[in-house]
């Protein structure tokens, strides 16, 4: 299905609303306790997609610097909302072709997924917020013990950071879009969700094969994505649903429930995460501003 065509079909029946906040905190309530207490409806489909644009946006300055040592085309980061400059990120300095390919093939599609969306939503498109490459790594690096307080993780100093930064990222897209389908009501929207979906688990799976087999060498690389592994479960909240590769002996290189289904997050459980807070408000982590749209809040904020 051509842009245009998705453009015309969708365009006119999305637009976000003020009472998407109360939409999305019911979403909230809903998905943890069963009952609803605000409305039975949800977000709008474009607030929705303007949310995965903030994603998208935050995957495609992390792999496009760090493949080419350039991110996104000024033509390419307007909008509506706070627009926002990115800290932090270079052109790695890969070692391993496998691994150069690898990033520079995701970086290709995020920057495609950015575009997309970009095109989809129209005027109603969020602008790029402030992102965070630099010191956000950090943080999550020291919360999961792979650097002592006070010294530096730079995800951009060699392949194997390189993936570890990846894989903090990948599960998280993979769940965003599996958490969000239920709520897109044109189908058009939820084809092309579910196309996205796809394309962030194939990455997902990627990264994981790769680290995989650097721990197959080393087992350290497998304690160290245990310990990313826990850091998002312990800021996502609150079941414990995130899985790390397993072990040398027995892989967990695709991360399901008890039916062999990838599972969602809702997306303030998203952006606690991102945010790297369990109780997170509108800002922190990858994005120090937050996210630009109506759907910006973790599980720790109130209504806008």
């Amino acid at each position: 299905m051509s842009e245009n065509r998705f453009v015309s079909d969708v365009i006119s029946a999305s637009a976000e609303t003020p009472t998407d906040r109360i939409k999305l905190t019911n979403m909230v309530v809903e998905a943890e306790t069963g009952s609803s207490t605000v409305t039975s409806e949800a977000p709008s489909d474009s607030s929705i997609l303007n949310f995965a644009l903030s994603l998208e946006y935050l995957e495609a300055e992390f792999y496009l610097r760090g493949a080419t040592g350039q991110g996104l085309p000024d033509d390419m980061v307007g909008g509506t909302g706070k627009p926002g400059q990115v800290s932090g990120g270079r052109q790695v300095n890969f070692q391993s072709p496998l691994v150069r390919n690898i990033a520079r093939e995701i970086a290709m599609d995020e920057r495609a997924h950015v575009a997309f969306l970009r095109g989809a939503l129209g005027s109603a498109a969020v602008a790029r917020p402030r992102i965070s490459l630099d010191h956000s790594f950090t943080a999550a690096a020291t919360a999961a013990g792979l650097v002592c307080p006070g010294e530096t993780f730079d995800p951009y100093a060699n392949d194997r950071n390189f993936l570890f930064a990846a894989f903090l990222f990948e599960d998280v897209g993979v769940t965003a879009f599996k958490g969000a389908a239920p709520f897109i009501s044109n189908k058009t929207y939820l084809d092309a969700a579910a196309g996205l979906l796809a394309t962030e688990a194939y990455h997902a799976g990627i990264i994981r094969a790769s680290l995989y087999n650097e721990g197959l060498a080393d087992d350290s690389v497998f304690d160290a994505v245990r310990k990313l592994s826990t850091v998002r479960n312990a800021v996502s909240g609150p079941a414990e649903d995130d899985q790390d590769l397993g072990s040398r002996d027995e892989a967990n290189l695709i991360p399901t429930d008890e039916y062999g289904r990838a599972f969602g997050r809702t997306p303030a459980q998203i952006l606690n995460i991102v945010y790297l807070d369990a109780h997170a408000g509108a800002a922190g982590g990858f994005y120090p501003d937050g996210v630009n749209g109506t759907i910006n809040r973790g599980t720790g904020g109130g209504l806008v």
